[in-house]
């Protein structure tokens, strides 16, 4: 039986009058909130919105203090659920880590029956994070889109927002599921980049015209947007007919001007993705069709960097500068 050490080290958040600070420190493992898991932490990640609660620049969390990490992955050493044992790899994402609950940035973490999810078994923790809860998002969008008939025969899946965490998980999963993928990004210094995870063409956003006409050249067999607003609009009028365009993030706008052309003339079906309310069992079957049917092949050039805990503190704001590539992992 594992021993807990009686202090351990995290990266925690509070709240101290209006602002907020954040930082390591030293706990025991009854700082930590109730959970039925407890794990040794192998790996975390880091994500925009870690960025956000990290440094105050967004209102995240919903208590203090709470450990930061919205993604955890690591060994289970005490467990009070019948479907967890000793030794076993058990991964947590989008399951409020980091906002109601203490996340993933410890030595040793906690969860929650209904966050828990069994690593698969071709799978190990290291990728589960790669992967993490921003991945978790495109493969569920993937997951959607092939529920309602999305095949690669249709044409190439446009992905926009192609650099970030989100956006090079789906090229890399799409591109292993077989179909081929046009990114759209900002930054024409990346093209190398986005080639080498996978990407069929590269549409670089300032060349565009976006246009006003209710229905554009049909050229996208679907689509995997995370920035909302007018792109997403000109996404849906340019997919073919019962194409499939998969609505993730709002980096641009949370409005959508559009009319209903694409839907009733082309039969475009738009998909909503919201992995944070998904019941435990849904979870786990998404999480087992991205490791058998679609699991990145790309992942080391996906990974930017591996940091430490100690490393941790200096790596945010470099998230809220927009200029991370890829994904960042943390080591625990």
């Amino acid at each position: 039986m594992t021993t807990i050490p009686e202090q351990f080290k995290c990266f925690r958040i509070n709240q101290l009058e209006d602002k907020i600070v954040s930082g390591l420190e030293n706990i025991d493992i009854d700082d930590l909130n109730p959970g039925d898991v407890t794990l040794k932490t192998e790996y975390s990640s880091i994500n925009y919105k870690d960025a956000l609660a990290a440094t105050g620049a967004g209102k995240i969390l919903r208590k203090f203090p709470l450990v930061g990490g919205v993604d955890v992955a690591g060994e289970v050493v005490i467990s009070n659920d019948t479907r967890f044992k000793e030794g076993d790899k058990v991964i947590a994402a989008c399951s409020g880590l980091s906002e109601t609950n203490d996340g993933g940035y410890s030595e040793y973490a906690r969860i929650t029956s209904e966050a828990a999810i069994k690593l698969p078994e071709n799978m190990d923790t290291k990728t589960s994070m790669a992967i993490g809860t921003a991945g978790f998002a495109a493969g569920l969008a993937l997951y959607k889109m092939k529920i309602n008939k999305q095949i690669p025969e249709m044409g190439p899946i446009v992905v926009t927002g192609s650099t970030g965490g989100v956006g090079s998980i789906a090229i890399d999963m799409l591109s292993a599921a077989g179909f081929e993928t046009v990114a759209i990004t900002r930054k024409k210094t990346h093209d190398d980049y986005l080639k080498s995870i996978g990407t069929s063409e590269i549409i670089c956003l300032e060349d565009m015209e976006i246009g006003e006409r209710p229905l554009e050249k049909a050229q996208f067999g679907g689509g995997i947007d995370n920035v909302g607003g007018t792109l997403l609009s000109w996404v849906l009028r340019s997919t073919v007919p019962e194409g499939n365009v998969a609505s993730i993030g709002l980096a641009a706008d949370f409005k959508l001007p559009t009319n209903v052309m694409p839907f009733i003339l082309r039969g475009v079906n738009l998909l909503g993705v919201n992995s944070t309310t998904l019941p435990n069992d849904f979870k786990q079957e998404v999480w087992n069709d991205i490791a058998n049917n679609m699991s990145p092949q790309k992942i080391d050039q996906i990974i930017n960097k591996v940091v430490t805990l100690d490393e941790l503190p200096e790596q945010f704001q470099a998230f809220l500068d927009g200029t991370i590539v890829g994904r960042v992992l943390v080591k625990v």
